[in-house]
């Protein structure tokens, strides 16, 4: 088989791999505390045919010698944790970290989910819940014939009711961060959650230890920038058109031995 066959078909699969990163990140343009990927490349294993360093008489050594690469692959994917714009809604429930951090949600299975997502809703019970009804952890239940809800800088949720008119602490809002943020595992809606690579969560107060302040009646949008995606786009396929063209060379080279032998 023709090296460069081999070369150009990991080129293809490299820039397959990089446009559906793109397509996913424009597709989530308009998705609340959406973080961008990055597709992230290296080169593959090296043919080294001639040792650089190699002696190639007394007291001479070749300056850098002969390897043939055999193409790439995409190592992985990587998030970028960079703060969206904050779009202001004036909905009492909507909550935006500006800064770092993750608002904590139990999930069904029990486990903790970490989001940036801060569309909170009423469930039947009072309580602070996700668009899927998951629970804000800690918990949040506001009291009956609730008139309007506070939710400070720093997390603390006040409720004004008849009975009491200045407002009452309810409860506090906390948020976690990670040494990195990169780490964690995507669960898709808008949920990730710990693995090894991102170490402990560190629950903390907003504004403590690094974190950021919440603000209410504010959501942050997606950090995705459309034109930066469609340029990477444009890349993409013209790197995706160079390895087609390679293949295309390297089968007509092929093609021209077997008709002179």
């Amino acid at each position: 088989m023709h090296g460069a066959l081999f070369v150009g078909k990991t080129g293809l699969t490299a820039q397959d791999n990089s446009l559906k990163v793109i397509s996913n990140n424009l597709a989530n343009t308009s998705t609340i505390g959406f973080k961008k990927d990055r597709p992230v490349f290296e080169d593959l294993l090296y043919q080294v045919r001639r040792q650089p360093g190699a002696e190639s008489a007394e007291g001479s050594q070749l300056p850098s010698g002969l390897q043939l690469g055999a193409g790439v692959r995409t190592v992985g994917t990587q998030k970028l944790f960079a703060t969206g714009d904050l779009q202001i809604t004036d909905e009492s429930f909507d909550v935006a970290i500006n800064g770092r951090g993750f608002l904590q949600i139990t999930l069904p299975s029990g486990d903790t989910g970490y989001t940036r997502n801060g569309q909170l809703h009423l469930n039947s019970d009072n309580q602070l819940v996700t668009a899927e009804g998951y629970l804000l952890e800690p918990a949040i239940t506001l009291p009956t014939e609730v008139q309007s809800v506070t939710i400070a800088a720093d997390g603390i949720v006040s409720a004004v009711t008849p009975g009491t008119p200045n407002g009452s602490q309810i409860g506090q809002i906390q948020i976690a961060d990670f040494v990195n943020p990169a780490g964690l595992e995507a669960r898709g809606q808008n949920f990730f959650v710990e693995t090894a690579a991102s170490g402990a969560p560190q629950p903390n107060n907003p504004g403590d230890a690094g974190t950021g302040f919440l603000r209410q009646g504010a959501l942050e949008t997606s950090n995705v920038n459309a034109v930066e995606e469609l340029v990477n786009m444009i890349t993409t396929q013209r790197a995706y058109e160079m390895n087609s063209k390679v293949i295309s060379t390297a089968d007509s080279m092929l093609g021209f031995i077997t008709q002179q032998l």
